[in-house]
């Protein structure tokens, strides 16, 4: 793997390392996933087109991940009649809360008067998915695919050789099916400190990073030395990897906000281990340079074939 930088690589993750450290210290903003279109990830109804919000949001996510959901679409059994569709028999409903404004009145005996008052009171509702309906077509514009194709990182991340899965929501690494599942590039939309075509680059590289703690490969175990956290650390690894491969290949050798973010939200569960990044950034250099030898190897390999 050849870098852009006139710096010798391990001056690069050295830098990239101290620099997400100073940005987190300094501060960094909540996390924002790098794709959803739109309507085309959220959940939102289909009738009124209005995205869910707060534990809602959560709650319809999660009944998707379970079940198996594609679509983003909810709606309740009456509003889907409305539309001339019909719930399949069988479907099990999703539950959603909701705030409705109610008039409390209050007499006073002694005075003989009334008084009126406004309050909140939480309301359950059962929703289903468009998945689950017969009669409902949603004609989507597909988004247009807005990243660029850089050549020297994708015949980078060809020569490795990863199952790589596109479609869906979910950007992830299947370690029982050793494949990396991720959005297609047209739900990629970027992020306040990245552009389109570096997120998607960005997230790319971080399952690969995932992708070479395999048994198989590297073998990366954590959970000896982390217990309960080790989860959290592998997604240390894989992130502070990914920054290190972004610089390494050129996609951008400033380290962006977002990298941070992303770590500091996992040094928070992985508070009690001081030396967290430190490990995470050793075990990140190890899987960049496993990478990187195995995108050189295809490259010889090909070059010689010719």
């Amino acid at each position: 793997m050849e870098t852009s930088s006139s710096l010798p690589r391990v001056d690069i993750y050295a830098r990239v390392t101290s620099q997400i450290i100073e940005a987190i210290e300094a501060g960094v903003g909540e996390y924002q996933m790098p794709w959803h279109q739109g309507s085309a990830g959220f959940p939102r109804n289909a009738i009124t087109r209005n995205p869910y919000r707060g534990v809602n949001t959560l709650a319809l996510w999660s009944a998707s991940r379970i079940r198996g959901y594609t679509s983003p679409y909810w709606a309740t059994y009456r509003q889907w009649s409305t539309q001339g569709a019909q719930v399949r028999k069988g479907e099990k409903a999703s539950e959603i809360v909701f705030f409705k404004r109610e008039t409390e009145e209050r007499k006073n005996e002694n005075e003989g008067t009334v008084t009126a008052r406004e309050r909140l009171v939480v309301r359950g509702s059962s929703v289903f998915n468009a998945d689950q309906v017969d009669g409902w077509f949603k004609a989507e514009v597909l988004p247009e695919n807005r990243t660029e194709h850089l050549v020297s990182v994708d015949a980078f991340v060809s020569g490795i050789g990863a199952d790589i899965r596109y479609g869906g929501d979910v950007a992830g690494y299947n370690r029982s099916s050793d494949c990396i599942h991720m959005p297609e590039r047209r739900r990629f939309i970027g992020t306040e400190t990245s552009t389109v075509t570096e997120a998607f680059y960005s997230v790319l590289l971080h399952e690969h990073v995932h992708w070479s703690g395999h048994p198989k490969r590297l073998n990366r175990e954590l959970s000896g030395r982390f217990g309960d956290c080790a989860y959290a650390m592998e997604e240390l690894v894989a992130e502070l990897g990914a920054a290190f491969l972004c610089a390494d290949l050129g996609i951008n050798l400033d380290p962006r906000l977002d990298h941070a973010a992303y770590v500091y939200v996992w040094l928070v569960v992985l508070r009690q281990q001081r030396t967290a990044i430190v490990t995470a950034s050793g075990a990140a250099i190890r899987a960049c340079r496993y990478l990187g030898e195995l995108a050189l190897g295809e490259q010889r390999a090909a070059r010689v074939s010719q």
